[in-house]
């Protein structure tokens, strides 16, 4: 049986290994908290596997989830500012290159009202 989206069941190796150190950064906020993941999973509203899941960096493990637990451990300011277009320099960079030289001279004003 071939998995519906192959990004959960083998994601490329970069993105394998941030979901990894998310996760191990996570249990790490959680254990110096001194929290068990029964009580972060009922403060985020969710069950024990969410948890257990996204600790262990999974990619199947909802966004949402990931989310939640930075909120719980007021880690959260630094999700927000994820993709920032300001800071996007390739992005940037191609729309500076896209933007016109120079103005064209328009077909001039009408008088019509």
């Amino acid at each position: 049986m071939v998995a519906r989206n192959q990004l959960l069941k083998a994601p490329p190796y970069p993105v394998e290994q941030a979901l990894k150190r998310l996760g191990d950064n996570l249990r790490t906020a959680r254990i110096r908290r001194n929290d068990t993941i029964e009580e972060v999973a009922q403060k985020i509203g969710t069950g024990r596997r969410a948890v257990m899941d996204a600790e262990k960096g999974k990619p199947s493990t909802g966004v949402g989830v990931y989310a939640a637990l930075l909120w719980v451990y007021d880690l959260l300011q630094p999700l927000a500012d994820l993709a920032n277009p300001a800071k996007d320099e390739q992005g940037l960079t191609l729309v500076s290159a896209k933007e016109k030289l120079r103005a064209r001279k328009g077909a001039g004003l009408s008088n019509e009202f």
